[in-house]
């Protein structure tokens, strides 16, 4: 669209909702950030001909022309910019013998609003994904690059998008863990400031799910190299989540009805699409009206943990199983695996999730029901687990195979060659984030609650021991929104529609603490359609995300609109 200063008014999906009022958090001991500046590109191809920094390679260093590109599924206009590739700290693995590096990619504008983006990818990276900071919730519709942010992105240490064989490598963990993050980012803001003449006046880090836990992690381990830090769907209890999925596939496995090719238990059998539509059904029924207004949205998530129960909601089968009932043993292993995974002692493995008609959502049931045997299983393998167990048989098999007792313990485990465990090089170390508070930095964690893979529920203890941590005052300098239905980043019958990265620039450079944003749905008509917005919604329904732990209620107006809810407790 253009190049321009990012103002909180930029994208109506970014508005404040005066109607949520102004909450108490502010902290007047805490230091005001000052607003970036602007600038303008100085030089862009000689930056391949300057000093770099040291194991630094450019493989490319040329302007690009403003033109229009595809982004998701929308074109979006990408202002004149110096497009820089390259490679850092190039080396050859002594364990697996494979070479390695940490791939990036650098986008320069050529009219600079100051500000550095950091944008951090998700699932196993492994592929330099191009560096226009997308913006937008489930869907973007525009990006960091044409407000004029510099944007970097990489491969997090390692080549082959969902290629988990890096794990051999123990320098590959810790680079996919944090240390590409820790190395990349003053390289790419030492290219900045070549290209500018100066360094970045305030930067920035987001990205969702493993992206979102690479910016945590960031906020942990940098605190005094990002200015603002903004974490989607956040995986920073990712091994132990990936076992959780393992375990859920052996509860699927017990009650599913069909075999695949292979003779294994059809995971996808155990629910049909149908059964989870009835049971989302019966949620709302029993918690749609706890926001004042049965719209089809439980807004009210934490109180109707309370109000649902699936034994006495959901009908039991008497005979065939019809889409409108579930089996006793179907109740049984819902109600387990929402309960959270425990190994044989009863010992938790991982967090409990809450009961949302999000379920419904072909992402929910994709995560549920497919990756357990795909993406979890091969993670655990060969990235989590001290040593891999790489020789064992993959896929399903070793899904099923998993012991709980036995194996689980190995993501904490260290021995000569894997000095650190998944736990160490993975989750963002314990602390309370004192540092990035103390220096005037701000962070924005939000999380859809019908997330199949990384539950909400860990998201609200991990807030709730930072609030404690802080003495009640963590809103001063971070908040946590909740979006209602929502899967994991995107979809489910949600608005899930919504920039959050515009409310933490204001945050950050204006003192404007965010009590509430807006967030759309994107139903039929809308530039890119989210199939799962019902019907009986406006396509572009809009409703309040609210910071944590009020929630949206209505208070009278148009049932369609943000401005009829206001934000208060729960």
């Amino acid at each position: 669209m253009r190049g321009m200063r990012l103002t909180v008014a930029a994208g109506s999906a970014a508005l404040l909702l005066a109607a949520c009022g102004s909450r108490p958090d502010a902290d007047a001991s805490l230091p005001r950030l000052a607003a970036a500046r602007p600038g303008a590109l100085h030089q862009c191809a000689a930056l391949a001909q300057g000093a770099l920094p040291a194991g630094t390679v450019l493989t490319r260093a040329e302007p690009v022309a403003a033109d229009t590109v595809t982004v998701g599924n929308s074109p979006v206009a990408v202002p004149a910019h110096c497009l820089v590739q390259g490679r850092l700290n190039e080396r050859t693995s002594p364990v697996d013998g494979q070479r390695y590096a940490i791939g990036f990619e650098l986008r320069l504008p050529d009219a600079w609003n100051g500000r550095f983006l950091h944008q951090v990818n998700g699932g196993l990276d492994g592929a330099v994904v191009p560096a226009m900071g997308t913006i937008g919730g489930g869907a973007p519709t525009h990006t960091a690059l044409q407000q004029g942010f510099a944007v970097v992105s990489s491969d997090a240490g390692h080549s082959g998008a969902q290629n988990p064989r890096f794990g051999l490598d123990p320098q590959a963990r810790r680079d996919y863990g944090y240390d590409a993050v820790t190395q990349l980012t003053p390289v790419a803001k030492q290219l900045v400031a070549a290209a500018y003449g100066r360094g970045p006046d305030r930067s920035y880090i987001a990205g969702c799910s493993n992206g979102g836990r690479h910016a945590m992690v960031a906020a942990a381990r940098l605190p005094g190299e990002y200015d603002g830090v903004l974490a989607g769907n956040p995986g920073f209890n990712l091994p132990r989540a990936a076992v959780a999925q393992l375990w859920g596939a052996q509860q699927y496995a017990r009650i599913a009805t069909g075999r695949t090719a292979a003779g294994q238990p059809d995971l996808q059998t155990a629910f049909t699409p149908d059964e989870l539509t009835f049971v989302a059904g019966r949620i709302r029924a029993r918690c749609d009206a706890l926001d004042g207004l049965a719209d089809g949205i439980v807004g009210d998530v934490q109180a109707c943990q309370a109000r649902f129960d699936v034994a006495r909601d959901v009908p039991a089968c008497a005979g065939e199983r019809t889409g409108r009932c579930l089996t006793p043993a179907q109740k049984d292993t819902l109600a387990r695996v929402f309960a959270g995974a425990r190994d044989s002692r009863g010992k938790a493995l991982y967090s409990a999730f809450p009961f949302d008609p999000g379920l419904a959502g072909q992402d929910w049931r994709n995560w549920k029901l497919a990756s357990p045997g795909t993406r979890d299983a091969a993670a655990v393998a060969f990235i989590f687990s001290t040593p891999p167990l790489a020789d064992r048989p993959q896929g399903l098999p070793f899904a099923l195979g998993f012991d709980m007792d036995r194996d689980a313990p190995r993501i904490a485990a260290r021995d000569a060659t894997y000095r650190e465990s998944a736990l160490d090089f993975m989750l963002p170390p314990a602390g309370d984030l004192a540092a990035l508070r103390g220096r005037g930095a701000k962070m924005i964690v939000y999380h859809g609650t019908a997330d199949g893979v990384f539950s909400p529920s860990d998201t609200a203890r991990w807030y709730g021991e930072l609030d404690a941590a802080h003495g009640g005052r963590a809103a001063a300098f971070a908040r946590y929104f909740p979006v209602p239905a929502m899967n994991h980043c995107r979809g489910g019958p949600s608005t899930d529609q919504f920039d959050l990265l515009a409310p933490l620039v204001a945050w950050v450079e204006q003192g404007r603490a965010p009590d509430a944003v807006e967030a759309r749905a994107r139903g039929a008509g809308t530039p890119q359609p989210n199939p799962e917005v019902p019907a009986d919604w406006s396509p572009q329904r809009s409703r309040p995300l609210c910071a944590w732990p009020r929630v949206a209620r209505y208070v009278g107006g148009d049932p369609e609109q943000a401005a009829s809810f206001a934000c208060r407790a729960s």
